[in-house]
Formats: structure tokens, C-alpha cells, sequence
């Protein structure tokens, strides 16, 4: 019997070109699940273990050790206390096994443990296969239309089938079965039918691919895509970056009368490709990124990771672009959020802004408006700079002298601490009332009143997504504490 099994090892192994190991362990598999079979419970926990030199096998049950409370199967798990009756220095979570009698080999077969044994080799191939495609490390896949599936294309590269999904073509776009298609390699699928390569044709991630094809001087490194962005079918821009100053990024990108530039086009459907310049200064990145519109003036806010775009009246709508497609994309190519107005528009916010300092520090400084707009023609513009900025910076000020500078200071250092203070009651008071809620632990409690996030209706509210970037907590817990918020929203 023993030998039986290393034989059928052994041809299994040679047969599909996988190791040895893969189908050893395909086989206790098949043996486990005949063996639960056999005893008639289905539901039992069930490991085989094969010596790989001898092919002898033994079979065992398991069991879980788990708190008494949270026992509910008794097929897989055991109360500690019973556990501890036995054994007192047991712990939860331990893994108890006892022995069963193994089942004859003979009695399966081959036969019996074939599909077990198959599909699990057959996994292993395609793992292998996939494996040695994503050994290549290049994420341009070029490959023939081999079938359509429920209005996706199912793309053959070598070996590799890869999914190209109907929401990842560009408009209007259709393929036929034969055809010849480039695509980037967005991401590896891993589910129950085993991995699936998943494929984008607009993605940036693809034009930069399509250029780094098209432009020597990017492999070379002489050049560099830093960003991009599209509107896939339509319109797109890219930020390029030359490392050699005697080389020209965007002429050189572009080709001889544009011959770079349109093999990129086609193979994009005819889609517009703006080249522009990056730069470290990001507020010129982004005039760059807004071109042709002429811009006057930016303000940025860091803060905020925006910028205020002023441009004349007669460029706003080359600016924005139709149905705001040239400023998304010069902000997504940016990253910076851009807000583009009229020099009406902006002096029209600036009174805004300076309407609603002058009342802050009227209000949280107990001074007149006389000296609030002092302050903000000095450029201040929150309590804090009030508070911290070097007293040298204050004394500098003509309008003030050193005793008023102190208790400029001294104010909005008091200001300052008394909205502390509340904050800090208002997340205690917050921390108490969600410790309540199910599923709930101090820690995150504390770290969602941090956030102000003060009530369970609240954390209700927001999306899964929204709790993920607010408080970086991972999808599963944040979608786990809205679900529990909203549960007597269900009851």
C-alpha cells in the first residue's frame, strides 16, 4: 500500500510537471475527505498526514480549544473547560488531536481521489504558469482575442488567458475574436476557480506603458513620465521630466512630425494627448498642466492641498474645459484640488475670507476690527501664528508695541488652550458613548472621537470608504463598525 502511494506520486508529479510535494498534498486532501466519509460526519475537522519517504499515512481528528462562551460547534471545537479537566495548563486556541483509524487506500482507489487530486494540480500549473508570466515584470501585455464572455474578452498572451472586462476598454471601442490587443496587466484576481489576470486599456498606467514603448530615451532613462492623467477615449495629459538638459521631453516625445506621439493615438482610438512640462515647483506644474489657458495668479493652500487658478474672464472656459474636463485632469495629473475663478471671483473671496478672520479675531482676541485687520494685512491668518509665531516677527510691526504684541500672545495662547479643552471633553463624551456600541474597543473609540466622529449615528453616516481614509482603519473593520452602527436602524 505504502509503495502504491509513492508510485502514484511519482507518475502524477512526472505526468503534469509540478513537484512531488504539490501532489502529496493534493493527495491527504482526497484521503481527509474520504475519511470524513467514512466516519459519517461530513462537518469534522480531518488531517492526513503521508510520510514522503515511506507513503505511510495516519489520520486525525482535530478539535479547537475555545472559550466556553463562544463554543458553538461540536464537531470542531471543544469547551476549555472540558479541555482543562484533562489537561489544566490548556489554552483557546490550542489545536487538540487524536488519532483515527486510517482508511485503506485501496478502498478509494485512484479513482476516488482523482478529481481532488487533478484539480489541485491543475491549480498548481496555472499558478506555475502564471508565476513564470509575472516573472517577466512587464505589465504591457499583448495578446489575440481568443473568446468573449458575457460582454468581456477573454485575452490569450503565451500561456496566460487574461480577462480584459467591458468596463476597461475605451468608448466605443469593439474587438473582435482574432484580433490583436494590448492591454497593462492591472492586478492578479485570486478566487475560487483559481488566479485571474485582469487587464485595462484605460488605466493611465497604460498610456505611460504605450510612451515608454514609442520613446527610447524613457528606457534609457534619460527621460521620465512623472504623471498622467485621461479621460479615456477622449482626452489625456502626461508630465514629463528630462534628466539630460540637452534633450527636450516634449519634442522628443512628440517624434519626427509627430510620429511618437500618433502611434500612441492610434492604438488609444484617437485619443487627444496633451504633453506638457513637469516641475518641482507645484504651482507652476500646474499653470503647465492648465495650458493653453493663460493663468494670472495662484494661491495655494497647503493646508488643503489646493489652488485658487485666477484667469481672465475671456480664458475661464478654455480653463475649465468642456464639462470641466481640462481642469480634472490637471488636477488629477497634479494631485493638487484646483478651483478656477475670475479676478471678480477672487477679490469676491477674498472679502469672504477676510470678513471671517477679522470676525475670529475679534472675537477669540477681544479686539477691535481695527487691530484684527492689521493682523491680516500682516498676513496672519489663524490663532495659532498669533499665538507661536517668533515674537521678533510681531515686535516687526509698526502698529505695535511690545506690550501689545505680549498680549496678542498671550490671548490666543488662552484661546487656543479653552478650545482644547472643550475638544477634549466633547471626545471624552464621545469615547463613552461609543465604547457602548457592539463590536466597539477603547482604542478605536478614542480614535474616531479624534476624528470627530462623536456618535454612533455618526459613524452611521459615512461610507466605508470615507471611514478608511479618515482614520486609515482597514476596509473589513471600517465596513464592520458601520454595519454595527447601522444595526438598530434594521432591528
Amino acid at each position: 500500500m505504502s509503495k502504491e502511494v509513492l508510485l502514484l506520486v511519482d507518475a502524477l508529479a512526472r505526468e503534469k510537471n509540478v513537484s512531488p510535494e504539490i501532489v502529496f498534498v493534493a493527495l491527504e486532501q482526497a484521503l481527509a475527505s474520504a475519511t470524513r466519509k467514512k466516519h459519517g460526519e461530513e462537518d469534522i475537522d480531518v488531517r492526513v498526514s503521508i510520510d514522503r519517504h515511506t507513503g505511510d499515512f495516519q489520520s486525525y481528528r482535530r478539535w479547537r480549544v475555545v472559550e466556553d462562551q463562544e463554543w458553538l460547534s461540536e464537531f470542531q471545537e471543544l469547551p476549555l473547560s472540558q479541555v482543562r479537566a484533562n489537561n489544566p495548563e490548556a489554552q483557546a486556541g490550542e489545536i487538540i488531536e487524536t488519532s483515527l483509524e486510517p482508511i485503506e487506500f485501496g478502498r478509494i482507489g485512484a479513482q476516488a481521489a482523482k478529481q481532488v487530486i487533478f484539480q489541485k494540480i491543475r491549480d498548481a500549473e496555472r499558478e506555475q504558469i502564471l508565476a513564470d508570466f509575472l516573472e517577466r515584470q512587464d505589465n504591457l501585455v499583448s495578446g489575440l482575442v481568443k473568446r468573449q464572455e458575457r460582454g468581456n474578452y477573454i485575452v490569450e498572451s503565451g500561456r496566460v488567458e487574461a480577462l480584459l472586462p467591458r468596463d476597461q476598454l475605451i468608448q466605443r471601442e469593439n474587438l473582435r475574436i482574432g484580433d490583436r490587443v494590448r492591454a497593462y496587466l492591472l492586478r492578479v484576481e485570486r478566487g475560487g476557480r483559481g488566479p485571474q489576470v485582469i487587464l485595462s486599456r484605460v488605466v493611465p498606467e497604460f498610456l505611460i506603458k504605450l510612451f515608454e514603448l514609442e520613446v527610447p530615451e524613457i528606457e534609457e532613462g534619460l527621460l521620465e513620465i512623472k504623471a498622467a492623467a485621461r479621460d479615456p477615449g477622449i482626452r489625456a495629459k502626461i508630465a514629463v521630466h528630462s534628466r539630460d538638459r540637452r534633450i527636450d521631453p516634449i519634442g522628443t516625445c512628440v517624434g519626427m512630425r509627430g510620429s511618437r506621439v500618433q502611434a500612441v493615438i492610434s492604438e488609444l482610438g484617437g485619443e487627444r494627448v496633451d504633453i506638457i512640462l513637469w516641475s518641482e515647483d507645484p504651482a507652476q506644474f500646474v499653470i503647465n498642466a492648465l495650458a493653453p489657458a493663460e493663468v494670472n495668479s495662484i494661491r495655494v493652500d497647503e493646508e488643503a492641498h489646493s489652488m485658487d487658478v485666477v484667469v481672465d474672464e475671456d480664458h475661464l472656459a478654455q480653463a475649465i474645459g468642456r464639462n470641466g474636463q481640462n481642469v480634472r485632469l490637471a488636477s488629477e495629473l497634479t494631485g493638487w484640488s484646483l478651483n478656477i475663478m475670475t479676478e471678480d471671483q477672487a477679490q469676491e473671496k477674498d472679502k469672504e475670507e477676510t470678513l471671517r478672520l477679522r470676525n475670529l479675531f475679534v472675537a477669540r482676541l477681544d479686539v477691535d476690527e481695527e487691530v484684527a485687520d492689521i493682523l491680516i494685512q500682516e498676513g496672519f491668518s489663524s490663532l495659532e501664528e498669533v499665538a507661536y509665531v517668533p515674537k521678533l516677527e510681531m515686535l516687526a510691526i509698526a502698529a505695535f508695541d511690545e506690550d501689545t504684541v505680549n498680549e496678542l500672545r498671550s490671548r490666543a495662547r488662552n484661546a487656543l488652550l479653552t478650545e482644547a479643552i472643550a475638544t477634549e471633553e466633547k471626545v471624552e463624551h464621545a469615547v463613552e458613548d461609543l465604547r457602548h456600541m457592539a463590536g466597539m474597543d477603547p482604542e478605536t473609540a478614542v480614535l474616531l472621537a479624534s476624528k470627530g466622529i462623536h456618535t454612533v449615528q455618526d459613524l452611521a453616516d459615512l461610507a466605508v470608504d470615507e471611514l478608511e481614509e479618515l482614520t486609515g482603519l482597514t476596509q473589513e473593520r471600517a465596513s464592520a463598525l458601520i454595519m454595527a452602527a447601522r444595526a438598530p436602524l434594521f432591528e
